[in-house]
Formats: C-alpha cells, sequence, structure tokens
C-alpha cells in the first residue's frame, strides 16, 4: 500500500478545508456575539422593570402615559445601541477568533504539505499554549509514522533479499543441470536434494515471517499456562538437535503460570533454545531455567558461544540483523529469531533483557507480567 494511503486517515484528521475553518471560527464569533447580546438584554431590563414597578399608586394617567413613553424611547434608543454594539461585538469576535485560530491554520497548512516521503518535516510550534502541545504531539506521531515506514522499508527489502536468493539458486542449479548432457541420474537425484533443501530453507523463513507478523498483531485470547511445562516440552523437541550439534542442554524447571497465548509463547521458548543452540560451540551449554517471582513468570536461556559485542546485542533483535557471517548462513538461521522473541513478548507486555557474556555467548531473561 503507498505511503500516501497509509496517511490518507492521519492528513483527513488534520485537513480542515477553507468552509471547516470559516465554520469554526463563525461559530466562535456568534457565542462571543450571543454572550453580549445576552448580557446586553439583561442590563436593558433591569431598567424597564425598576421603571414600571417605579409607578406610584394613585397617579394620574397623564403621569403614567409619560412614564410609559419615556420608557418607550428608552428601549427603543437601548435596542439600537444594543443592535450597534451586537455589531462591533461580532467584527471584535471575528478577529479575535480568527487570531485564536491562527496556529491551527499553520497546522493544517503544514499537515497538509507533509506526505509519506516528508515525514522529517515537523511543525515546530513554539510556547506553552494548547495548540503549541497539539502541535508537539502531531511531530511526536509524525516521527513515529516516519520511523515505522523506514523499519518497513528495510524489512521488505531484507525479506526480499531472503527469499530470492534461494529462487535464485535453485534456478541456477535446475538451469545447470538442464544445460550438462553428460548428466546421469545420479547428478539429477543430486540437484533435486540441494533444491529441495533450499524449498525447505523458505519454507521455514516464510514460517518465521508469519510467526512475527502473528506476534505483532497481539494476544486476541488469554489463558493461563505453565510456563515451565511450555519449557519442558521445547527441550524435549530439541534433543536431538542438541546432540547432533554437541551441546547440553541443563533444565531448571521450576512452575512458572502465566497468562496468554500458550502457542505464541511456545514459539517464543523455541526461538529462544533455537538461538541458543545455533550459535554455540562444539561442546558448548545452554542453560534454562524458570520460576516464579513476585507473581511473575520468569524464563532464562544462557548459552555459551562466540563473543558478542555489548553495542551490538540490541541490533540482534531488529529483523534480519546478524553478527557477522558465522552467525546464520549455512544452519538455516534468518536473523528473524530474536526479532519474534521481542515481538512475542510485547504481546505479552513482557520485558526482554539480554546481556553478552564476557567468555561468550548471551543471557536472556523473559520475565512475564504478572498474573492476577
Amino acid at each position: 500500500m503507498p505511503r500516501s494511503a497509509r496517511l490518507a486517515p492521519v492528513l483527513r484528521f488534520l485537513r480542515l478545508d477553507r468552509l471547516s475553518r470559516r465554520t469554526l471560527r463563525l461559530q466562535l464569533t456568534l457565542i462571543y456575539a450571543g454572550a453580549f447580546f445576552a448580557t446586553g438584554v439583561a442590563v436593558l431590563l433591569v431598567p424597564i422593570l425598576t421603571i414600571q414597578q417605579s409607578i406610584p399608586e394613585g397617579a394620574s394617567a397623564a403621569a403614567i402615559a409619560q412614564i410609559e413613553g419615556d420608557t418607550r424611547l428608552h428601549v427603543i434608543r437601548a435596542a439600537v445601541a444594543l443592535a450597534g454594539l451586537v455589531l462591533v461585538s461580532l467584527a471584535i469576535g471575528w478577529l479575535i477568533s480568527g487570531r485564536f485560530l491562527r496556529p491551527l491554520r499553520t497546522i493544517t497548512a503544514t499537515a497538509r504539505d507533509i506526505s509519506a516521503s516528508d515525514l522529517h518535516r515537523r511543525l515546530a510550534l513554539a510556547g506553552h499554549s494548547e495548540f503549541a502541545e497539539l502541535g508537539e504531539t502531531l511531530d511526536g506521531l509524525f516521527g513515529r509514522l516516519e520511523a515505522s515506514f523506514e523499519s518497513q522499508r528495510r524489512f521488505v527489502a531484507n525479506a526480499s533479499h531472503e527469499l530470492r536468493t534461494p529462487l535464485t539458486a535453485e534456478r541456477t542449479l535446475i538451469q545447470v543441470a538442464l544445460a550438462d548432457p553428460d548428466a546421469d541420474a545420479q547428478a539429477l537425484r543430486s540437484t533435486c536434494q540441494q533444491v529441495l533443501l533450499l524449498g525447505a530453507q523458505q519454507e521455514r523463513l516464510i514460517d518465521a515471517l508469519l510467526t512475527l507478523a502473528s506476534s505483532e498483531r497481539g494476544v486476541e485470547c488469554w489463558n493461563r499456562f505453565d510456563l515451565a511445562e511450555i519449557a519442558g516440552k521445547v527441550i524435549a523437541d530439541r534433543s536431538g538437535e542438541a546432540a547432533r550439534r554437541d551441546v547440553r542442554i541443563d533444565a531448571a524447571l521450576g512452575a512458572a503460570p502465566a497468562t496468554g497465548d500458550p502457542n505464541l509463547v511456545e514459539s517464543l521458548v523455541a526461538n529462544l533454545v533455537d538461538n541458543a543452540l545455533r550459535h554455540n560451540l562444539a561442546g558448548g551449554l545452554v542453560e534454562i531455567a524458570t520460576k516464579a517471582e513476585d507473581g511473575r513468570a520468569i524464563l532464562t536461556v544462557r548459552n555459551t558461544g562466540k563473543p558478542v559485542a555489548p553495542g551490538d546485542v540490541d541490533r540482534l533483535f531488529q529483523p534480519f540483523q546478524r553478527l557477522g557471517h558465522d552467525r546464520v548462513g549455512h544452519d538455516g538461521g534468518h536473523g528473524l529469531g530474536l526479532a519474534i522473541v521481542r515481538a512475542i513478548a510485547d504481546a505479552h507486555r513482557a520485558a526482554v533483557t539480554a546481556r553478552a557474556r564476557p567468555a561468550g555467548g548471551l543471557d536472556l531473561e523473559v520475565r512475564f507480567a504478572a498474573t492476577t
């Protein structure tokens, strides 16, 4: 979807065309003039009622007629004066409302000029008024949109590259096999096996992308689960992989009740364990522990491995981010594991912390929200 289309709801919210601005200005003017008119009428009625009540009992008809005539004359003069003052109040109200709405016109004009390709612009309204607060809020909104679009652009580019690479390799293998007139059944079988491996790599990538997308949608149905049971299942499923890589898994699984989506949490644990196995060393160790503390379920995963610079740890939680060629490549990783972990943790309002170990490897902790 084009960025301009994504921004359309925001711009529709911000856009006040000339008629809308005049309507708002007119409304403020009428409110001001209406309040002035009501006050003037109240002030006018006071002397009229006072005059009527001040007619002495037993006054002659001529005296009463004279008082009533004076009253009508007073009312006419006051009404003319009031009408003139109302016209003046309309003019003054129009000018004052226009001055008050000037920042809003600035916001509208600037927001209309901002597009998806120009999100670096900001309103930057000075002062401490409500309009300045609105401008500051919108500047923050545009900043988040700019960061989101940039992140989306990088994600799409990386995902396209990751999907295109195995497709290119598959096409090359098939073309080479077809172009070889002396290719025998064994050579063709070997080519087919390589194509199958590349297809499996694409399948894993697509599964990871779907998991990441479903995680970012949030948790739709909250259920109770025990983090220890999920971790135990994940460890059992990966015992063969750990043996193949010559990595020992030590588990200390204490009861850790929590609420959320058990399937997503299982994916979180699986990605942490896969990451710990994939980036380990032969003869290395993975330590997995679960516990409950102050009503919060806590999962910790520690693994040995090659040294990681402390400044690179946060970058690992971004999609397709890797710490060098040796951290992914041949064993099927795509740099999405920790990004999925972060997305699932955010969906469960859980805190993820990671620390590089001085001897190599990572210490990761996921602290779930307290159960109620």
